[in-house]
């Protein structure tokens, strides 16, 4: 099976690369967005490559690289009425929202921040750059290699 590439945020102050790569691994719960779940659900296997990036940060930007860690599930926030990705509309019979649990490769030397993504001719069709409120996207190969490639350059 051929690895697939994605890109997933998070907001640095709910969950960043560094509280990833102190737990290791995680479920990525919360999503909320039909499409996001559908590339979960259907689409992403174990082994594919994500670049994890930083929304509402100061910069927004891709801040490393990690991987999914499992087949999809029902998302359990999603019956817990406590929580505030609680869906009554959701039944364990028939769950609406899935995750997949994501695992730390590697924190980048720095943030490469959107601002250079953009103005990276490279990158000039990547989902990124053409519909940015998607919080899961698909990354092509050569995309992530050139992102993996700015992380390295001084900024």
């Amino acid at each position: 099976m051929t690895r697939k590439y994605w890109l997933m945020k998070s907001e640095e102050d709910e969950y960043s690369i560094g509280d990833l790569e102190s737990d290791g691994t995680t479920r990525w719960v919360g999503v909320r967005n039909y499409e996001a779940r559908n590339l979960m659900r259907d689409e992403m296997s174990p082994g594919d490559r994500i670049l994890y990036y930083h929304s509402n940060a100061n910069p927004s930007g891709v801040a490393g690289i990690a991987e999914v860690a499992s087949e999809s599930y029902p998302d359990p926030t999603q019956f817990d009425p406590d929580s505030r990705y609680h869906d009554r509309k959701a039944t364990k019979e028939e769950p609406r929202w899935f995750l997949v649990d994501v695992r730390f490769v590697e924190r980048f030397p720095r943030v490469v921040p959107l601002s250079e993504i953009k103005a990276e001719d490279r990158l000039s069709e990547m989902v990124l750059v053409k519909r940015m409120r998607l919080s899961v996207q698909p990354v092509r190969n050569d995309e992530f290699e050139v992102v993996r490639e700015m992380a390295e350059r001084k900024g």
